[in-house]
């Protein structure tokens, strides 16, 4: 947001440097990115002077070029060739001397030099308003009064003033200070000054011969509607005045009208709109939503079709205004226009938020209505803006004001204790200063006892809503600075859970990292055709894309497309891992899970000179979920198969009747939506079933055994409906004290053997703490491991 300092003080009285201001500003909240000095012309005419053209006689050399002797004041007259049509003898001009520059109004800045046109030596230039910024006519010099003061510099004859201009990086919650009196209020506060509105009192309507009936249809998108009619109006170039104090914060001028509307936002904060007043059909306003697919021209001459949503400004046979956002191009100001009708409205900030977002349109209204306008503003801008534009084009008020304000907005209410300003605060600043800043912040107390406040905050202050809200102004303009830093510091002790979820991803992080892996970070945005089931998918109002128009539920598909993006610049062999959240609905519930998640692909190893590379498989994924297992001290899993619709195989580890993790080869449909063309193992952990796992491991310390462990294998034949996670929990179950693992390290499955069947061959580690294991103990414990396999899982013993 820019702010003219000249500006500002047309607010406030007072002395304040421009740098004395910008900290204020920033003290109060509204920091100031930048400040800097600009002149409303460009080079604020530097180096020009009023001249006097003492002769003017024909260039011999030339038909069309001037020879002039111009007195600027000095001790001799500059000699100075002219081309201009319209130059004379006696006529006082703009004369830019030899070492100023002057700036045009379109092109590049040029240095007067001391020269020679065709033999005659000319020691200046002669202006015209289109070489100097000061307008766009080039049909000649400009001719200047006779009782121009000749030597005059012409920044003062034109009356420039240098000015600051203020960049406010303004916060989305401060819509109150989008303009100069809104900027302006702060800084009274913080002086503990008056503020000075624009007078409005020579307002009065002159005529009702123009009255435009306003009819309000939407009365909750348009809360409020004041209009008038201003007829008789001359639609021309601003008055320079008005030109420059747009020019500084940045506004280009377009014509008197409009520009005065531009003023008025900027000043008071209020966007207006003015329409060409025979334009309107019916001779009525109305204020309304259209049908579905209705075609409206902007006035960017671009044909949109509107939603039925959003709010609209017609007449009697078709809209002429998107409300708040953009006008029309029929309906809008036209050089022929000879009567306006002015429109000053409050409308809800999220019909036009929807509606400005819904067509792409930006603009400094809907900037403003957005975020909140003052609905106590409408009028007190129309009658600014009636009387600017009869100033600057004539014509007379020819209706009443039509204010439509069925329900006004109240006042905030705000209950507030002494006692609360100063815990939050951190230091007691007293009673009447509390009331003073809360005073000058316009807002209003209207009880008070020993220990508390009954406020009154007025609607354009649309952040402040809460008693705590009401602290943070007052201490913003008592100023943060003014807190002294306490010397002792107290403290709570917070019981928060062990282990931290933050210390634990760090740990596998740096586990994962440690051994070749990268991790990713992917948007929790994603595309619904990555979904399986709609209906528990968390849905996007108003999606940026198709491909972002759901809440991803699996962090399957973000780590498809990172693979898919490096497989497709030649990088195959890959390995990453996410930590996110997926989201779901379930019974109208939202639902959020942390996962993490962990992909392999390509190949296990480089090629070298002494061996080829080998593709990744099913136990290098195993091998890792397991040693984040063993790493985070959880054993007590049990093992299932997995069955997923994005895995074709794989594994799936259940703890308590939840699942912990699952891994296998991804789906070849799963690979197809995200275009991977190679094999891709992936595992996915429920994350916050590993931190609860966590927390309820107890570290006891174990004396390492003295005493060997023995190793025993069987080879065993069983049904393909067993996996290896009930055997392994049948021999757990078996011996439980002197059984230490089980493992399986062959599997086979052929023609060779009967249908149906499959043959494992498990490992048992076999270890006593106190002593060393006899064979006899030994026999014992495969004889009944054989047996209870054969029970429970009818496995047959191979020998």
């Amino acid at each position: 947001m820019k702010i003219s300092y000249n500006w500002l003080k047309e607010f406030i009285d007072t002395d304040k440097t421009p740098q004395e201001i910008s900290i204020i500003l920033t003290g109060t909240g509204l920091e100031v990115e930048s400040l800097e000095k600009v002149q409303a012309v460009p080079g604020g005419l530097e180096g020009l002077v009023i001249g006097y053209v003492k002769e003017c006689v024909d260039h011999a050399n030339s038909d069309h070029l001037h020879v002039t002797k111009v007195d600027v004041g000095g001790e001799e007259d500059l000699q100075i060739v002219c081309g201009a049509a319209n130059v004379a003898a006696g006529q006082k001009v703009v004369v830019a001397v030899v070492g100023s520059t002057v700036y045009p109004t379109s092109g590049e800045p040029f240095a007067i030099k001391k020269s020679k046109i065709r033999g005659e030596e000319s020691h200046g230039m002669i202006c015209a308003e289109d070489e100097i910024g000061l307008g766009t006519s080039h049909a000649g010099i400009m001719v200047l009064p006779e009782d121009a003061p000749v030597g005059t510099p012409a920044k003062e004859y034109f009356k420039l003033n240098d000015d600051y201009m203020y960049e406010i990086g303004l916060t989305p919650n401060r819509a109150d200070a989008a303009s100069h009196l809104g900027t302006a209020r702060d800084i009274a506060a913080f002086l503990k000054i008056g503020i000075h509105k624009p007078d409005v009192s020579a307002f009065k309507v002159d005529n009702t011969n123009r009255t435009i009936k306003v009819v309000v249809e939407n009365e909750q998108a348009s809360p409020r509607y004041s209009g008038l009619t201003v007829s008789g109006v001359e639609v021309k170039e601003s008055p320079q005045w008005l030109k420059e104090r747009l020019a500084v914060i940045g506004i280009r001028a377009i014509n008197n009208i409009v520009d005065v509307t531009n003023y008025v936002l900027h000043e008071l904060g209020q966007p207006l709109h003015a329409f060409d007043a025979d334009e309107i059909t019916g001779n009525e306003v109305l204020v309304k939503n259209y049908a579905e697919g209705t075609v409206f021209k902007t006035l960017d001459e671009v044909d949109r079709k509107l939603s039925a949503d959003d709010l609209m400004i017609g007449n009697a046979e078709e809209p002429m205004c998107i409300a708040g956002v953009f006008g029309g191009a029929k309906s809008g100001v036209k050089e022929s226009t000879k009567n306006i009708f002015l429109e000053s409205a409050y409308f809800n900030p999220v019909s036009v938020r929807k509606t400005s977002k819904r067509h792409g349109l930006k603009t400094d209204a809907s900037f403003r209505f957005e975020r909140g306008t003052d609905p106590d503003m409408t009028v007190f801008a129309l009658k600014r803006a009636a009387l600017l534009i009869q100033q600057v084009a004539g014509g007379e008020v020819s209706s009443e004001i039509s204010d439509h304000y069925p329900a006004p907005v109240a006042p905030f209410a705000v209950e507030i204790t002494y006692n609360t300003i100063d815990k939050l605060i951190g230091k007691k600043i007293g009673n009447d200063e509390i009331k003073g800043i809360i005073t000058a912040l316009d807002i209003k107390i209207v009880n008070e006892t020993a220990d508390s406040l009954s406020l009154q905050v007025p609607p354009y202050r649309v952040d402040v809503t809460r008693d705590v809200d009401v602290v943070e102004e007052i201490l913003r303009i008592y100023g943060y600075n003014n807190i002294e830093i306490p010397t002792q510091i107290r403290a709570s002790l917070n019981n928060s859970t062990r282990p931290e979820k933050d210390t634990v991803q760090n740990q596998l992080s740096d586990l994962l990292s440690a051994n070749g892996f990268n991790e990713i970070l992917a948007n929790s945005l994603t595309k619904s055709a990555y979904s399986d089931n709609l209906d528990t998918a968390v849905k996007i109002l108003n999606p940026l894309s198709s491909d972002l128009d759901v809440m991803r539920q699996t962090l399957l598909y973000s780590g498809l497309e990172a693979i898919a993006y490096n497989q497709n610049r030649r990088s195959s062999d890959l390995k990453f891992y996410e930590f996110g959240k997926v989201y779901s609905v379930k019974d109208d519930k939202y639902i959020e899970t942390q996962r993490f998640s962990i992909f392999i692909t390509g190949a296990n190893a480089g090629e070298q000179w002494n061996q080829k590379s080998k593709p990744v498989s099913f136990y290098n994924i195993k091998a890792v979920v397991d040693g984040i297992l063993q790493r985070l001290n959880i054993s007590n899993f049990t093992v299932e198969d997995a069955t997923c619709k994005k895995m074709s195989f794989g594994i799936q580890y259940m703890l308590n009747g939840k699942q912990l993790v699952k891994f296998g080869s991804v789906a070849a449909a799963s690979l197809k939506k995200a275009d991977v063309d190679k094999e891709v193992f992936y595992a996915d952990f429920n994350f916050d079933l590993v931190l609860a796992a966590i927390r309820k491991n107890k570290i006891v310390y174990q004396e390492v055994s003295k005493f060997p462990a023995v190793r025993r294998d069987l080879s065993m034949l069983i049904d393909q409906s067993v996996s290896f996670g009930q055997l392994k929990q049948i021999a757990l179950r078996t011996e439980r004290k002197l059984l230490k693992e089980v493992d399986v390290f062959d599997v086979y499955q052929g023609d060779k053997l009967p249908a149906g069947k499959k043959s494992y061959a498990l490992s048992f580690i076999i270890q006593d703490i106190e002593k060393t294991l006899t064979d006899k103990a030994i026999d014992s414990i495969m004889q009944k491991l054989i047996y209870n396999l054969g029970k429970e899982a009818g496995a047959e013993i191979r020998k």
